[in-house]
């Protein structure tokens, strides 16, 4: 699923292939893609405040392996970029210098992505045909308009390098994991994917019997698809949550009184600017009082229903459905209409050709900053075999 979700922001994003998926084959940008995430989660990622409480309360012998953390966690937040690349390069930090080879690979791949790209656009329409995407894609946009602006309002090169790095890092890891999680949960209850199978199988059948292609407004608009992609991404949002950082003084009504430890009622947090607040995704996509008593089961078929009025008169702040699985306000996901259509149509194109089984390995799903499957539990390795039929069409 991770090289299917990088093809596929590779074409639809920046009109470049990664991988045509013909052949296994390795790609040291998609393996830099997943290192990032792996090291940046599992060996960077606590702010300082944390990581300084946590080196408090550990023995002696702990914080000395703490103490370069620290320090890398207050100079990414502070320092400037050239000299914290020359004091990362030399500390004896084994997840630091991983992260700048991750890095390193990252950048060498976007530079080669913009470098072609822009030549094409400069030598104008009949290159750009015989580019994928033929120059409808994202970075094409995004690279002529900055070509047409004027000197002051463009971006430099870096910038537009960066935004590569982000739209894949963005786009590949919670699309794969997210289509990971359907077919596992497709091969629970089995009867959920023959139904979902023969919605498919309808929608494309082409009157002889063969299956044709959906386009965009007939793959969106099947109902037992989304409400499976839905449901999934509901109840398991690839990330469970985020940090966000407080702007300002504020005060923080809460959805319902709570009673604090001296028998006080609370309907309030006061909060100060430069506070960071931990938003729990998952917390609310599965609130019982707005979901029901059922809200922590995987059930697609209540997004065929009505929604509670609870939930209608809560008026959750996400971008998508209720949900706060793509967030909300000016740093919501930019790409979760891009994602949707991602997952549907890897659906909708191997569902009717498959039949998905659980294997005899049991699957564990890990905690991090993107969630994802491995076999056993304790396990860090990405992995998520399941028995594949190739059905008769």
């Amino acid at each position: 699923m991770g090289r299917t979700a990088l093809e596929l922001i590779g074409q639809g994003g920046l009109g470049h292939s990664f991988d045509p998926l013909t052949e296994d084959v390795a790609d040291d940008f998609a393996d830099s893609v997943k290192a990032f995430l792996y090291v940046r989660y599992t060996s960077l990622s606590l702010p300082t405040a944390e990581l300084v409480l946590v080196w408090l309360q550990s023995p002696v012998i702990a914080r000395i392996g703490m103490v370069p953390r620290i320090l890398l966690a207050t100079y990414v937040r502070y320092g400037p970029a050239w000299l914290g690349r020359k004091i990362v390069e030399v500390l004896p930090y084994e997840p630091a210098q991983r992260m700048i080879k991750v890095s390193d690979a990252l950048h060498e791949r976007s530079l080669k992505i913009i470098n072609a790209k822009k030549k094409a656009l400069e030598q104008g329409d009949e290159a750009l045909k015989h580019q994928v995407g033929e120059g409808k894609d994202i970075m094409s946009v995004l690279l002529r308009a900055n070509m047409a602006a004027a000197e002051e309002d463009r971006l430099l090169d870096e910038e537009v390098i960066a935004q590569i790095s982000t739209l894949v890092l963005a786009a590949m890891d919670t699309t794969s994991s997210a289509l990971a999680r359907i077919l596992h949960l497709l091969c629970l209850p089995p009867e959920v994917q023959q139904k979902l199978r023969e919605e498919l199988i309808q929608a494309r059948d082409d009157g002889t019997g063969a299956l044709r292609d959906l386009d965009y407004d007939e793959v969106m608009e099947l109902p037992f698809l989304d409400a499976v992609c839905r449901e999934t991404l509901r109840r398991y949002p690839p990330v469970r949550g985020l940090a966000r950082v407080v702007q300002k003084d504020a005060i923080l009504p809460l959805s319902a009184p709570i009673r604090g430890v001296d028998g006080s009622q609370i309907d309030s947090i006061p909060v100060k600017k430069g506070m960071q607040i931990i938003v729990n995704l998952k917390g609310s996509n599965c609130n019982r009082e707005l979901w029901g008593e059922d809200a922590e089961e995987w059930k697609p078929e209540r997004w065929l229903h009505p929604h509670p009025p609870a939930l209608e008169e809560a008026h959750i702040p996400g971008v998508y459905s209720h949900l706060m699985t793509f967030i909300s306000g000016s740093r919501a996901c930019i790409g979760f209409k891009f994602s949707q259509l991602e997952m549907k149509v890897v659906l909708a194109t191997i569902i009717p050709a498959f039949k998905f089984e659980l294997s005899d390995k049991p699957i564990d799903w890990n905690p991090a900053g993107v969630v994802y499957p491995s076999v056993s539990e304790g396990n860090s390795k990405p992995e998520m075999p399941l028995k594949v039929t190739l059905l008769k069409m």
